[in-house]
């Protein structure tokens, strides 16, 4: 009898183990507190909510997603020592960082283990290194700036503009684009200011901006200081129109700068605005979640997710060297994976082909105004 019960719980023990292992398990590196943390709070929670759907509904090939999440602290030296931990506990593919100096510090120790990398980071030289491991969840800045900078020309119709950018691998690798589009293009940068992350006092910058009288200002910082810089553009009266990316017209910009947002536009490769009936659906479930409205950020989080969910079930199994392979050159559809939101094409150089959306801020809510397409 007691061999019996003896064997019994240790059948027990090692089913438990054995369902245990076959979870995939994924390691998150965001920035959960310091500059970043609105940034890095959206990516975790759109990551938990694609995480719960998908195990809801047997897991990818009946094996459940497991995510470990760590704080970068906003900061890339701490962000590169919390991704050598999570790469020693191998797991299957490595979510985060969102910003693109912790990522690119981060790169390197993700593609000498063979793990593929879904990031969050838009600066340009990103994907231009040679890394076959890192894969975009938004547009890089070569993709996106281009078509700023031609807004700017074409339909602002600006011949001089003001350009103010923070002071990290994210604001000049943006600032650096679109100065050499906008000089290819013929409208000239009168002024060119460089901002520090998370300076707090904007008056003197937006003096520089006034006295140089632009016909547009393009501005390219984090979100809280886009909403400081923003309120101080309305304060000495600035009217010279306002040009972005998803940094100055997301949400949280707009909650913080209340109707000086308004009227300010940008070029956004995510919106939870899109008139695209996934996102809509993915905007009411993330709300209802986590009593908020998500930005681009709570978007790319779930979306790397989903991206995990598609690759693997091209592959038909659990490949962590073969992942990244897999990834490079596939299109995803919406309509055989809804969770993927809009049809994406991935470059092999781990860049997104995709529709994108001009958005403006009006009475406080991003209306898109016109849907580009994919380029290719």
């Amino acid at each position: 009898m007691r061999s019996a019960i003896l064997a019994g719980a240790l059948l027990a023990f090692a089913t438990a183990t054995s369902v245990h292992a076959q979870a995939i398990k994924l390691a998150d590196v965001a920035e959960l507190s310091g500059g970043g943390a609105t940034v890095g709070t959206n990516w975790k929670n759109g990551i938990d909510l694609a995480i719960e759907e998908i195990n809801a509904k047997g897991g990818v090939l009946g094996r459940k997603l497991e995510v470990t999440h760590a704080d970068s602290q906003s900061n890339p030296g701490v962000a590169r020592a919390q991704v050598q931990k999570a790469l020693d506990a191998e797991p299957y593919v490595l979510l985060g960082p969102g910003y693109s100096g912790s990522v690119k510090v981060t790169a390197p120790l993700a593609a000498e283990a063979g793990i593929a990398q879904i990031m969050g980071g838009e600066a340009a030289e990103l994907t231009q290194a040679g890394n076959k491991f890192l894969f975009r969840t938004s547009f890089g800045q070569q993709s996106s700036m281009p078509k700023v900078a031609k807004y700017i020309h074409d339909e602002m119709k600006a011949k001089s503009v003001a350009v103010v950018w923070v002071n990290n691998d994210f604001g000049r690798g943006g600032r650096d684009v679109v100065v050499k589009e906008l000089d290819r293009l013929g409208s000239k940068v009168v002024a060119d200011l460089s901002t520090e992350a998370g300076q707090a006092d904007f008056a003197a910058d937006v003096g520089k901006i006034k006295s140089a009288n632009p016909d547009a200002v393009f501005v390219y910082l984090n979100e809280e200081e886009s909403a400081r810089i923003l309120k101080e553009l309305k304060r000495q009266g600035v009217t010279a129109p306002l040009m972005g990316e998803t940094t100055l017209i997301g949400q949280k910009v707009i909650e913080l700068a209340g109707d000086a947002a308004n009227g300010a536009r940008g070029h956004v490769g995510l919106t939870t605005d899109a008139p695209v009936d996934l996102i809509k659906a993915f905007r009411e479930k993330f709300s209802k979640k986590y009593n908020y409205v998500p930005d681009h950020n709570g978007l790319k989080g779930y979306l790397a997710v989903y991206m995990v969910k598609a690759t693997t079930e091209k592959m038909g199994k659990v490949d962590p060297k073969k992942f990244a392979d897999t990834l490079h050159g596939l299109t995803i559809k919406a309509a055989d994976e809804p969770g993927i939101l809009m049809d994406v094409t991935f470059s092999e150089t781990g860049d997104i082909d995709r529709q994108s959306f001009l958005v403006e801020v009006v009475e406080g809510k991003q209306v898109v105004k016109q849907v580009l397409p994919k380029v290719k």
